[in-house]
């Protein structure tokens, strides 16, 4: 490394990986297992120097799943590589160098011939009064297990309070969004609590009140409609109420107003009401899409930025098998769906153009057709879109876990996972919270759930955390 501003001079080719998520890891892996010794530099930066798996927060908000067991730490998966624990500010593209800031605030240039930009995504929000500061995000491991915590605190605060307005808010949850990421959580987080309040005798599960609110007309509007309404039925049956068509207007003082007039409290409100692309991407100075992403051609690589490549949340990449079925010539070109499937198969391919490109090959493009999707609603309960099958119930929710529990890097996590699932299964849901308390960050990036003589503590982290 060099102080700021200082170049390092390198003869090879060096590769410049900014995020570790799916896109950062699955390309930094691909590189290393084919690159040739001393081919190529790989540098992956990254503010924590870990990633999560994803697709099963929803485990770990429901106690299903711990939270270390979803955390990879990139230094010990990728040998290849070196892994810079920092965040990337600015890239300079003329100089092509990116400017990284490290924990303790210092910084330095590093220089690329190949950029790869996957910083991941961050929360859409939207000017309601009181959602910043009432609301949490579900992206992180920390959003998940302070839900976690979260629910198994209110549940105990309702069984000791006597007061009646603190034991309805208490025992209020609130999910605002309903596609995958609202419908698993929320579906995982009930299931959590019903275990939980069997501990109290003078508590039902009638004493609670679940909220799912989605501003369209129906929930996972990626599934067909049988099945988004077979899920709805089995969230309502479960005790959640769904409100479609309805919109929070307001979050203040703690309580939740609706674009239908309706009004409750609630100290538990969780926003997964859409993401939008990292805004790091927006200073390239290359057009993006309404969405803040990256406009792509179909080799992945960024329109009008020589050198640069992207995939994944922060990517408009062409869907060229999904552009095949379309007869009609004159419709606006589909572009690949936010998934992880996307995102890691995207991964590959650039890797491998990247690799094309310095061995003076040539290179293809992405194109891969949806293989579908799958969803758990809870333990023995899911829904899945197999090649365009509906599965629901017991069968796709098996499919869930065998799929994603594939798709888990390292071996020992796999068998990590697993194994938390069958003490789950065989014995009981681990119901205890974390003494000191589980914290993250609300929407406005400040610390949540903490005591206060570790607020300062967390701060730091903060700074580093919410970039």
């Amino acid at each position: 490394m060099t102080e700021m501003n200082e170049h390092t001079v390198h003869i090879r080719p060096r590769i410049v990986i900014v995020g570790g998520g799916f896109v950062g890891y699955t390309v930094a892996r691909t590189l290393g297992r084919k690159l040739r010794p001393d081919e190529a530099d790989v540098v992956l930066i990254d503010a924590t120097g870990v990633m999560t798996y994803q697709p099963f927060l929803a485990e770990v908000a429901g106690g299903l799943v711990e939270p270390r067991h979803l955390a990879i730490p990139l230094r010990q998966v990728l040998p290849h590589a070196r892994v810079v624990t920092g965040r990337v500010t600015t890239v300079d593209r003329q100089a092509k160098t990116v400017l990284v800031t490290l924990p303790d605030g210092t910084g330095y240039s590093e220089e690329y011939d190949q950029l790869v930009m996957a910083p991941g995504a961050v929360p859409r929000t939207r000017p309601i009064p009181g959602l910043a500061e009432s609301a949490v995000g579900f992206g992180t491991l920390a959003d998940a297990s302070y839900l976690r915590d979260r629910v198994l605190t209110r549940i105990a605060l309702a069984a000791d309070t006597d007061n009646l307005p603190t034991f309805r808010r208490a025992l209020s949850f609130v999910v605002i969004g309903g596609g995958y990421s609202g419908v698993e959580a929320v579906a995982e987080l009930q299931n959590l609590a019903t275990a939980a309040i069997k501990r109290y005798p003078n508590l039902k599960p009638r004493d609670m009140r679940w909220e799912l609110i989605e501003a369209g007309e129906e929930i996972m509007p990626e599934l067909p409609p049988r099945l988004g309404e077979y899920t709805r039925r089995r969230l309502t049956k479960s005790g959640i109420t769904v409100r479609l068509t309805t919109q929070v207007t307001s979050l203040e003082d703690g309580m939740v107003t609706l674009s239908d007039g309706k009004q409750f409290a609630a100290d538990t409100v969780v926003w997964t009401a859409g993401v939008r692309a990292n805004p790091l991407l927006a200073t390239l100075g290359v057009p993006v899409d309404a969405r803040g992403r990256l406009q792509c051609n179909p080799l992945l690589q960024v329109q009008g930025a020589p050198g640069i490549w992207s995939a994944g949340d922060g990517a408009a990449v062409p869907d060229l098998a999904a552009a095949a079925k379309v007869r009609d010539n004159g419709a606006t070109m589909p572009l690949c769906g936010p998934t992880a499937q996307h995102a890691v198969r995207q991964a590959k391919r650039l890797a491998r153009n990247i690799l094309a490109i310095i061995r003076n090959r040539s290179t293809g493009d992405y194109r891969h057709p949806d293989a579908g999707s799958v969803a758990s609603l809870g333990l023995h309960r899911g829904v899945a879109r197999i090649y365009g099958i509906p599965m629901r119930g017991i069968i796709a929710w098996l499919l869930h876990r065998c799929y994603h529990l594939m798709m888990v890097p390292t071996w020992g996590r796999k068998v990590r996972v697993a194994a938390g699932w069958g003490a789950a299964l065989f014995g009981r849901r681990d119901l205890t919270p974390l003494p000191a308390g589980g914290w993250t960050v609300n929407l406005s990036g400040m610390p949540v759930g903490v005591e206060q003589d570790v607020l300062l503590a967390a701060t730091a982290v903060v700074r580093l955390h919410a970039g």
